[in-house]
């Protein structure tokens, strides 16, 4: 099996890549920092994994196809390149700017990405596209252009699916919000400066309270979830999302 992880370098991509790994999958790792590819790959090797690097920019069509082309066969494809969200102010107070910035990165992205995998999964009759994102389409106040770039999402993953479909290709997301491991200082002030170390506890414990099973999932359970959504088991899955979020979203 070979999976590609757009953006591969990251918490959550790593996560994934060893999990696909110890699951006998090659995993082809891009994004434009050869040296976190290469550690994320290195340590896959040295647990007796199979892992590729590449620098490819997710945004140019071009690169994507030329690196498509040269993995070959593709099993799965996984986007997680980060589109640029802005959160912590309310949409009247956003410029424009901010708030349609992830709704057109995260479609151009995922477009391209997916239009290279589906291509070849036509061709072979299988195949898994997925997406990620964090369900905040399902009112989410303060999040600023995550709800809207979300929603642009959720419905290009349907629509996309009800087309590849009958070639065999299945198409699905995953939501996830939230998870404890990714969620440092660095990147929350990312999406909201006002954010600083004493706000980061609460943050965490604010989280678990707020799911279901007053627990945030953890990378190991999202990899793991992707890992079936892969396997013949979920053969039966396209066209919707998963919950992954432990019913943080409805």
């Amino acid at each position: 099996m070979n999976v590609i992880i757009y953006g591969g370098a990251g918490s959550i991509g790593s996560a994934v890549a060893e999990a696909f790994a110890r699951q006998g999958a090659t995993v082809h790792l891009t994004g434009r920092t050869p040296q976190t590819l290469e550690a994320v790959a290195a340590r896959i090797r040295e647990a007796s994994g199979k892992a590729e690097t590449a620098v490819v920019d997710a945004f140019d069509e071009a690169a994507v196809e030329a690196h498509a082309d040269s993995v070959g066969r593709i099993d799965v494809s996984l986007n997680l390149v980060p589109r640029g969200d802005v959160q912590g102010i309310p949409l009247v107070g956003m410029s424009t700017e901010d708030l349609t910035r992830a709704v057109t990165r995260g479609l151009t992205t995922n477009h391209i990405t997916a239009k290279a995998a589906a291509r070849r999964m036509a061709g072979q009759g299988e195949g898994l596209i997925l997406a990620l994102d964090s369900g905040s389409a399902h009112s989410s106040p303060m999040m600023g252009s995550t709800g809207p770039a979300d929603a642009a999402l959720d419905t290009f993953v349907r629509n996309l699916a009800m087309e590849v479909g009958p070639s065999g290709v299945r198409v699905m997301g995953i939501w996830v919000a939230g998870i404890l491991e990714t969620l440092t200082l660095e990147k929350l002030r990312a999406v909201n400066a006002a954010i600083d170390e004493g706000a980061i506890a609460g943050i965490h414990a604010n989280l678990d309270a707020l799911r279901m099973l007053r627990r945030s999932p953890r990378l190991a359970d999202l990899a793991e979830t992707i890992v079936f959504l892969a396997s013949p088991a979920a053969r039966g899955l396209t066209g919707t999302w998963v919950n992954a979020t432990g019913m943080f979203v409805s």
